[in-house]
């Protein structure tokens, strides 16, 4: 609706001359006039002019996934902690299945006027989805930083985990115990995580053990216990010794089909996680896993976003960052076949 300055001018207690002033962003407008003028104009229930609309710019978005992996919590505390020491405060958002989808996020983001945006494990990730949505925020000029999910035919910085190398590092310390016969459990192969993860076990199981026969030791399933769960079991029955999950939650899913099946852990099956996610540690037996380096790559995205706000130009590609293999109890020397 038009304003009409004769009901500003009354409801703000200032001449139309200086509503139009404002209005037109003129200067020569007292500070404390000025809010006087727009207060009215949102009271009298008029648009503001698009240039005087109220910005949020203190305000960064932060979407994740589900929270029920701890991996994601860990990557939003480290990101909101960052954040908070640059006087910016994040907006979280947690997508779950069947919820609110990514789009509709960033669309309520935007409307608050947020300075940025990052988007963890989202819609980037998967390959199976169209890139344009994030070419229609650049276009926007909205700094964007995306972690986990490399996408050439998007004009953003990345931030991500080196997934063929967390193959190279958990097969490498498998073969050491003296297992050949390797199993694979992952996600939905759509997601670029997860084409990377099987690409550094196909290349880690040529190069270590001369394998090229592997399709029958990787099973993609769902990123969850029951998931790892119905993997582990396919995979035992298939004659593995050893498990390599592509999340600690798949992992704990895994260890218990082998239990199940009445073999037990390292013993007769080991087993590998990803992640290290908080408390993994604790676990029974405590999880051998692949570490992402959740800190370094929190504070770089926050920084690499930040650098975007400020204006300075900042590199568009991949940032990728080597995994670490902790290992602990739940794998050992391979059991001597009878």
């Amino acid at each position: 609706m038009k304003p009409r300055l004769a009901d500003i001018a009354a409801h703000a207690e200032v001449s139309e001359a200086t509503v139009s002033r404002v209005l037109n962003g003129k200067p020569g407008v007292a500070e404390a006039t000025r809010e006087a003028v727009l207060t009215s104009l949102d009271i009298l229930g008029y648009d503001r002019p698009s240039r005087l609309k109220r910005k949020t710019a203190d305000l960064v978005g932060l979407i994740v996934p589900e929270l029920t992996n701890p991996i994601f919590p860990a990557f939003a505390q480290i990101i909101e902690t960052a954040l908070a020491w640059h006087h910016f405060t994040p907006v979280l958002c947690t997508q779950t299945p069947g919820g609110v989808h990514e789009d509709e996020y960033v669309q309520m983001l935007l409307d608050r006027g947020v300075a940025g945006i990052i988007n963890i494990s989202g819609q980037h990730a998967d390959v199976s989805t169209d890139p344009s949505r994030y070419a229609a925020l650049r276009e926007r000029g909205l700094p964007l930083v995306l972690v986990n999910g490399f996408n050439e035919a998007i004009d953003a910085p990345f931030i991500s985990n080196d997934d063929v190398a967390s193959m190279e590092l958990a097969l490498s310390h498998l073969v050491q115990l003296g297992h050949t016969q390797i199993g694979l459990a992952v996600g939905p192969e759509r997601f670029v995580p997860v084409i990377r993860k099987i690409e550094g076990f196909r290349r880690s199981m040529r190069e270590l053990l001369g394998r090229d026969d592997v399709e029958e030791l990787i099973e993609r399933t769902l990123f969850s216990v029951e998931g790892g769960d119905t993997a582990g079991a396919r995979l035992i029955e298939r004659g593995c010794t050893a498990v390599v999950c592509g999340s600690d939650l798949m992992a704990l899913g895994a260890i218990r089909a082998v239990r199940r099946s009445g073999r037990r852990v390292p013993d007769d099956v080991s087993v590998v996680g990803y992640d290290d996610s908080p408390l993994i540690a604790f676990t029974d037996p405590p999880l051998t896993t692949v570490r992402q380096s959740v800190q370094a790559m929190a504070e770089a995205a926050v920084q690499t976003l930040l650098d975007e706000i400020d204006g300075q130009e900042v590199a568009r590609g991949e940032y990728v960052f080597r995994p670490e293999l902790v290992v602990r109890g739940s794998t050992a020397a391979a059991p001597v076949r009878r």
